[in-house]
């Protein structure tokens, strides 16, 4: 599959010069952060455990990017954040299993040795999805949907790329036909809408698919919005939850920047906390910048 790269495609911005703010946000900036890395983890433990059965499933990405990303040019090169995220675990011999089945698929996406992509979610699925499973990818902005599109090109019989608002779209889905999928939300949160609207999708699609996995991202910042989402999500109607944060660094004294990130699953299998209880601390330990490195884990079983 050739790969469309964000780095590369900077000259088709201009067009896109006069946007609202809801469209600025580029994720090739933070690509294969620490956040990254929590977040694609865990994918790759929901995507294997929906795999253990021959039957069908689908994998929705509400907010998709551009698929890929280059780490040696354009963007990603601004503030390195790969760095500080999956360029510390690259060359790595105790990774933990489940850490290492992570890395050897990004490692898949650069067959000559060297760091150089790294892969978004819908690549990630991918990677994973078997000739049954079907791929359901959104994404607003149009620079990143039309690379997007370039990226998926071939796959078309499994995979459906739209140049829109996930948070629109989801309940149209919902339920998929095989009754299996796994949802991930994760919007860029610039603006703070974005978080009301993480519980009203998520409220509105378990009325459709109540069985469902649901996945949200979410960033660990001063902002009360950030801080209360994860006990909003915990008042839905859901008979069992995971949640799961990493944070990196001591919050800065001017309250701004992100100390970490979180992954809040709704349904989430039942193998997935032993699996972040043996990984988390290694998190802690490898992706730590500062005294203010920790892990939070909470399980409601249902």
């Amino acid at each position: 599959m050739p790969i469309i790269l964000v780095g590369v495609a900077q000259l088709r911005l201009a067009q896109f010069a006069v946007f609202k703010s809801m469209l600025s946000y580029r994720h090739a900036f933070h690509a294969g952060n620490h956040a990254d890395v929590l977040k694609h983890f865990i994918e790759v433990q929901l995507l294997r455990y929906l795999a253990q059965k021959d039957k069908p499933f689908w994998y929705i990405d509400t907010h998709a990017g551009a698929g890929c990303y280059a780490l040696d040019s354009g963007y990603a090169t601004q503030n390195a954040e790969y760095q500080g995220g999956i360029a510390r675990l690259w060359e790595r011999d105790d990774l933990p299993v489940p850490l290492a089945d992570y890395v050897a698929l990004v490692k898949r996406i650069n067959p000559g040795g060297q760091m150089k992509l790294y892969p978004g979610s819908p690549l990630v699925a991918l990677e994973l999805l078997r000739k049954q499973d079907r791929m359901r990818l959104f994404e607003l902005h149009p620079a990143d949907s039309e690379i997007l599109r370039e990226n998926f090109a071939g796959h078309d019989a499994q995979v459906l790329v739209q140049t829109a608002d996930g948070f629109a779209v989801l309940k149209a889905l919902l339920p998929p036909p095989p009754r299996r999928a796994l949802v991930l939300i994760d919007p860029p949160y610039e603006d703070k809408q974005d978080y009301q609207r993480v519980v009203s999708a998520l409220r509105e699609g378990l009325k459709r698919f109540a069985n469902g996995v649901y996945a949200v991202w979410y960033p660990q910042l001063q902002r009360a919005e950030a801080r209360q989402l994860p006990e909003q999500l915990k008042k839905l109607p859901v008979k069992s939850w995971l949640h799961v944060a990493l944070s990196v660094q001591t919050p800065s004294e001017d309250g701004f920047g992100m100390r970490g990130s979180g992954m809040f699953v709704l349904n989430p299998p039942w193998v997935l906390h032993g699996v972040l209880q043996q990984a988390m601390p290694y998190l802690v330990r490898r992706l730590g910048q500062d005294d203010g490195a920790a892990f939070m884990l909470e399980y409601q079983e249902s």
